[in-house]
């Protein structure tokens, strides 16, 4: 007999959703976790990530408040104080994942899980020898992990995992890449104090974003002060007294106290005993599976970043509920993979939901493009050369709004909202009739009413 009904290798998000919601449909529900719980989202990405976003909006808080009459005394920052209060808020947070499993009566297996075939997982550690269990059904849930290039004095640069907890702040800091994680901590350093050069190997930072977005980023991250050099990368590193040397593909070198690769993740997949459950990774890496997140071997399913679909913790967390919802529950769920909205926590903010205009022109015939960039009303007195963009992008037939896009500050929180509208399939005949708030930043997407003249649309 089974030990458990579902048993869940992996104690990030996407795992612990699964699990807490199969217990408390009375699933014999388990949960292996071989660090802590919470995975990447709560330790190493989302949460750290924000609180020192936070952290760095500040000193250009200090800068605008001057505007408004407020004269703020001498600053600093104290490093050791940020990573001191974040590490405090982790152990509370993972304090509240270990109570909502036990509450939800899921087991908490310690230990490293490797699958000895389609329902078995063997869990051990350095200091125990294997247990075996056994369950009716396995959820693979060991999220991604970073990947660093293989380039002579890469032992000198960290990836983004150790950049939370660096024992001293770095005053130079150099950025290798061009995706979420290197253009947020690009901002973060910088609004920290750091001086900071980005290198990024290709045209325009984050690929796969609408183009307009990609550009209007780029130039805003360089008023802010990020040294973001493109087409660009990093070919080598070397101890320079106690700095870092970084010599770039153009032959410059960069000296820097501290180095950062950010140039991608790959599926975690190593140690799990795949082979021995039947189960073949893609070439890169990912555990495949269907639209119901069903490897094809009988009883085993993966979520999130494992899956390598879309990295992002609300879908992993959507994916293990509707596993649970599913099995548990005679409610059968399928992840919507579409129209997720997201947003990249630089300075300033982007957002965005649904299709790029590239994406759009590849799939509608014809297409009215919307667009609009401003100064936003708070800094008139800032003098802060900030601006805001925004951009719908409209299938003429249907009118339906198939792309928000905006960057500017409260962009993740204005998308977020955007995103039920775009979900819901809403027009821009129902957006002009929507009421604006005002005065605020985001009633411009209820406000533009000329599209641009396509020639234009067509020629960016």
């Amino acid at each position: 007999m089974a030990d458990f009904d579902l048993l869940v290798i992996g104690g990030g998000s996407g795992g612990v959703a699964c699990a807490r919601r199969a217990a408390g449909y009375g699933a014999r529900a388990g949960v292996i976790e071989n660090d802590r719980l919470g995975g990447t989202c709560v330790h190493r990405g989302c949460i750290p990530k924000k609180l020192l976003v936070y952290a760095s909006h500040f000193s250009h808080d200090f800068e605008d408040a001057a505007g408004y009459g407020w004269t703020v005394g001498a600053r600093s920052f104290d490093w050791s104080e940020m990573v001191r209060a974040k590490v405090a808020e982790l152990d509370r947070l993972e304090g509240i994942y270990g109570r909502l499993l036990d509450n939800s009566g899921a087991a908490v297996i310690r230990g490293t899980g490797r699958m000895l075939d389609a329902h078995t997982v063997a869990v051990g550690d350095e200091t125990h020898s294997a247990e075996t269990h056994r369950a009716e059904t396995i959820v693979i849930a060991t999220g991604g992990r970073p990947t660093m290039p293989d380039i002579p004095g890469i032992e000198l640069a960290v990836s983004s995992d150790a950049m939370f907890d660096l024992p001293t702040f770095p005053e130079r800091v150099v950025i290798v890449g061009g995706g979420y994680i290197a253009c947020e901590f690009a901002c973060i350093m910088q609004g920290l104090g750091a001086q900071v050069t980005q290198l990024y190997r290709g045209e325009l930072p984050l690929r796969g974003f609408d183009r307009d977005l990609r550009e209007v980023l780029c130039e805003e991250m360089r008023k802010g002060g990020v040294d973001l050099r493109l087409n660009v990368n990093a070919s080598s590193l070397a101890r320079a007294g106690s700095a870092i040397a970084v010599t770039t593909t153009t032959g410059e070198v960069i000296e820097a106290d501290q180095v950062l690769f950010a140039t991608g993740r790959t599926p975690n997949v190593a140690g799990l005993g795949l082979e021995s459950a039947g189960i073949e990774t893609t070439p890169g890496g990912a555990v495949p599976v269907d639209a119901n997140s069903h490897t094809g071997v009988a009883g085993v399913y993966a979520v999130g970043d494992v899956t390598d679909r879309i990295n992002l913790t609300p879908v992993a967390i959507h994916e293990g509920r509707c596993i649970a919802e599913t099995l548990y529950n005679d409610n059968p769920q399928t992840p919507d993979h579409r129209d997720v909205a997201t947003a990249v926590f630089t300075t300033p903010e982007l957002g965005t939901v649904g299709l790029t205009e590239e994406e759009a022109r590849q799939a509608f015939p014809a297409l009215d493009i919307y667009k609009t960039r401003f100064r936003p009303l708070k800094h008139t007195l800032t003098g802060r050369e900030e601006t805001v963009f925004m951009k719908l992008v409209v299938d003429r037939a249907s009118d339906r709004v198939v792309g928000c896009h905006m960057v500017g500050d409260g962009a993740g929180e204005a998308v977020q909202l955007l995103g039920i509208a775009v979900k819901a399939g809403a027009t821009k005949a129902q957006f002009d009739a929507t009421m604006a708030v005002h005065p605020t930043a985001a009633e411009e997407f209820v406000t533009m009413y000329e599209p641009v003249p396509e020639t234009a649309t067509q020629a960016a």
